[in-house]
């Protein structure tokens, strides 16, 4: 069969998000407000993530609705007070576009993908020059990412203009991350309170996400497949658990431990102990 043109599918989204929202639509879509949907929109991102690292298509188009749906959903509200709609955030994000890549859509020449992100930051600075805002490097990095995710962009940030160990000096920033450990032990040593720990303890994140980032990764989704790589193994511990008939209480801590041996050399990363890539 063949599909309609996307614009009329949009319009299809639109139209089913303003009857949702009318008075003889859905009791629970009229009560919320741009406030009430933030969990969905971190939620919604993250399954989003989830469904991008299964390699599952399918979820990918599934999850992207839902994400598609938050921005349709706040247009929507904003509407309804006379404020900005739908076609208001596709001309900003069209216009943003292409006044970011004027290597495309203009006569700017560039070598590599580097000039490309040089080129990026420096139009963004005077995007916020334009708007009058404090025209500093760190601005614009959002304070309500996940903390290690914030971590990495604040140091890329920095690191564009210097502010960074040289490319490939993994011992330095490797000693950086025993120096915050060996802050970490002296502060517990001397029983410096809770408040002083968790500075160190928060230093000692940050630098674990700069090792993360100078070795090519992002410290949040290291986290996040370290989570997942727990919850198959501890979902292993679980089962064997289980098939023996015995409570948690009867096992020592040494048993356990041997069932963790076993999880790590039985359970091919691949596996997930029966619970979907969204759940693990």
């Amino acid at each position: 069969m063949k599909k309609k043109p996307k614009g009329e599918r949009f319009e299809t989204l639109l139209d089913i998000m303003a009857k949702l929202r009318a008075p003889d639509g859905c009791p629970w879509d009229r009560e919320q407000s741009p406030q009430s949907l933030k969990p969905y929109i971190v939620e919604e991102a993250y399954e989003l993530i989830d469904a991008l690292d299964s390699g599952d298509e399918t979820a990918v188009v599934e999850e992207s609705g839902d994400l598609l749906l938050q921005v349709v959903f706040l247009a929507q509200m904003a509407s309804e007070k006379g404020g900005y709609d739908m076609g208001d955030v596709i001309d900003a994000i069209s216009h943003k576009l292409r006044r970011r890549h004027p290597h495309v859509f203009g006569s700017l020449e560039v070598s590599d993908s580097d000039e490309v992100a040089r080129n990026w930051e420096q139009i963004k600075r005077e995007e916020r020059r334009e708007k009058r805002c404090k025209d500093f490097l760190l601005s614009g990095v959002p304070r309500s990412l996940p903390g290690l995710l914030r971590a990495h962009q604040l140091q890329e940030r920095a690191a564009k203009v210097g502010f960074d160990w040289p490319s490939g000096d993994i011992d330095s920033v490797l000693d950086k991350v025993a120096e915050e450990i060996e802050e970490l032990r002296r502060a517990y040593r001397e029983k410096e309170g809770e408040d002083r720990l968790g500075e160190e303890l928060g230093d000692l994140f940050f630098a674990l996400a700069n090792l993360s980032r100078h070795l090519g990764g992002n410290a949040e989704v290291c986290v996040q497949k370290a989570n997942g790589k727990f919850t198959r193994r501890f979902c292993y511990i679980e089962e064997q658990v289980r098939s023996q008939g015995k409570d948690w209480k009867d096992y020592s801590l040494e048993e356990l431990e041997a069932l963790w041996q076993q999880a790590k050399t039985a359970l091919p990363e691949s596996l997930s102990c029966g619970l979907s890539d969204t759940e693990v």
